[in-house]
């Protein structure tokens, strides 16, 4: 690991901010910055036994993020998703964390978008507002209008925001590694594989017209609209780092008072929005992985069959389907309290290891599981039993697995949404019948052609070699060519393992002899004297590297 003077400038920053808000203890224990450390301890800030009744450590946690700015901001957002691996007083308190960033100079955007353009704004807007509509870590929002009249907002990413990033995720990977090395309750943590995914996560989100074509799926794959609307993004306009996008009117799924002055149906709105996460994680296989409440707002346009708008679009997930059916059928079987199933398919899988007793991990998921149906159907959280779950798995080695980390944050989003809204919701009636019915067509026979159809091509191609590899087969065995290899697991160890022995075994022989060969030599007195000590000499140093070299 090499910490060059850039980051050693940085982690003295980083330092002093942990220092004022009394976490110094985290650089201590990890070595942050070894003999410098001391000198942060010498400014009055520091001074932590002139403290009186510190804030909990989550609160302490949160803000010193906030003041180490944008990066450790989005990075305590993505780490308050992670109740699995993160003490629950801290995650709770990270929730708590918003994108607070003073905007830009309006100017220096519109000189952003004439610079990826090309051309003056006004030969492509008819008006550009340059005071931002919202302003977040990554980039700020500006309203624009047309020619044509269409209203829409303009993202315009911050400049220099790439190098930014980019020094401060490179820190963030030395502060993972240091407190792997030398943090050792960090480890459980896993920070080096926590900072690695936040690194692809962030990194995605730098590029518009990756979230302009996540935009676009999203919205083909909700065509009419009426559970999810995604508003229209306009190509033409789109590049690394500005996107244009049609301008929603919607009313923030967080301003619960609107919303009821409004008339809506907050039973039929916490339902449809448990809907749209499992179309979108089983049907489309494509789920909008940001959808925290200020990236969701509602059309009260009809009261009584209200929809979702959703912006935001730089975080998406996807899931094998593999995964989808692994995933449903834990659901499944988890309610049925069929723990042995729900072992049995994380073994299958691939979640954990194929080494892993099920009878064992049946009943670890058992201990915790069964607590959680003390409690009416209503009030069992789908997203808490996945960190249970995910809580388990890991200590029978369940790797990180990026995808369902994702899917984890988006269930807890939507179902804390979901209740907020309505407290009386019932998640799993909602869920049942559609995990269910998703099984079942699974294994219709319309789908199992469907799949037949998709992987065609590829069949087809192979199909076509086989009378040709059964002829040269044929041929080889005919001409007496035909050799058939079989591999054991472990066979090539235990071939190893008599290969060494026998070197060894010969080695000895070989020390035995010439010890022998040497001794008769001096006492016949046959050929030279010095030949003889030669070869008497030769057999312990043979049997020494015997010695040395032995496994």
């Amino acid at each position: 690991m090499i910490v060059r003077p850039r980051h050693l400038l940085r982690l003295f920053s980083i330092y002093r901010v942990l220092v004022r808000h009394d976490l110094e203890e985290i650089a201590l224990a990890t070595h942050m910055l070894g003999p410098l450390r001391y000198i942060g301890l010498l400014s009055p800030g520091s001074w932590s036994w002139l403290k009186k009744n510190p804030q909990p450590r989550g609160v302490r946690i949160r803000r010193a993020l906030e003041d180490l700015g944008p990066i450790f901001v989005k990075f305590g957002q993505a780490l308050s998703t992670r109740p699995d691996i993160l003490p629950r007083d801290i995650a709770q308190e990270l929730a708590k964390l918003q994108d607070r960033v003073p905007p830009f100079p309006g100017d220096e955007s519109l000189r952003i978008v004439e610079e990826a353009y090309g051309r003056p704004a006004t030969e492509v807007f008819a008006t550009f507002d340059v005071k931002p509509l919202a302003s977040a870590s990554i980039a700020q929002v500006h309203v624009a209008t047309m020619h044509d009249g269409r209203e829409v907002v303009v993202k315009v990413l911050r400049p220099e925001v790439h190098k930014i990033i980019e020094r401060d995720l490179d820190v963030l990977h030395v502060i993972a590694k240091l407190a792997h090395t030398y943090w050792e309750p960090s480890r459980r943590f896993r920070p080096t594989e926590v900072v690695g995914e936040y690194d692809k996560t962030i990194t995605d989100e730098l590029d518009l017209l990756r979230e302009a074509a996540n935009a676009a799926q999203l919205r083909r794959n909700f065509p009419d609209g009426s559970l999810l609307y995604v508003p229209e993004v306009y190509w033409d306009y789109c590049r690394k780092n500005v996107m244009v996008m049609e301008r929603i009117n919607g009313v923030p799924v967080s301003d619960i008072d609107t919303l009821r002055q409004r008339g809506v149906d907050f039973e039929v709105l916490a339902e449809r929005g448990v809907e749209i996460f499992f179309t979108q994680v089983f049907k489309h296989n494509f789920f909008h992985a940001d959808m925290h409440p200020g990236n969701i707002f509602v059309d009260t346009t009809d009261p009584a069959q209200p929809r979702y708008i959703s912006v935001d679009f730089g975080i998406v997930g996807t899931l094998t389907p593999r995964d989808q059916h692994y995933l449903a059928g834990n659901l499944l079987a988890f309610f049925k309290r069929d723990y042995h199933r729900v072992a049995a398919l994380h073994i299958e899988s691939g979640w954990v290891p194929e080494t892993t007793r099920v009878d064992e991990f049946e009943s670890a998921i058992r201990t915790v599981s069964e607590p959680i149906f003390n409690k009416p159907l209503k009030e069992i959280s789908f997203g808490h039993f996945l960190v249970r779950l995910f809580q388990v798995a890991r200590r029978f080695e369940m790797p990180v697995q990026p995808q369902l980390v994702l899917l984890q944050k988006t269930l807890l989003n939507i179902e804390g949404l979901g209740r907020q809204l309505y407290p009386d919701l019932d998640l799993w009636k909602t869920a049942k019948p559609f995990l269910e019915n998703w099984m079942v067509d699974q294994a219709s026979g319309k789908e199992v052609f469907n799949r037949l159809r998709e992987t065609w091509p590829e069949l087809g191609e192979s199909l076509q070699q086989v009378p040709h590899w059964a002829v040269s087969t044929l041929q080889q065995a005919a001409e007496g060519r035909l050799k058939v290899q079989i591999e054991t697991p472990g066979l090539e160890e235990v071939r190893q393992e008599i290969a060494a022995a026998s070197r060894q075994r010969n080695l000895h022989i070989a020390g035995g002899s010439l010890l022998g060969t040497g001794a008769l030599m001096i006492g016949l007195a046959v050929g030279p004297s010095w030949l003889g000590w030669v070869t008497l000499l030769a057999g312990p140093a043979v049997w020494l590297y015997a010695y040395l070299t032995s496994p």
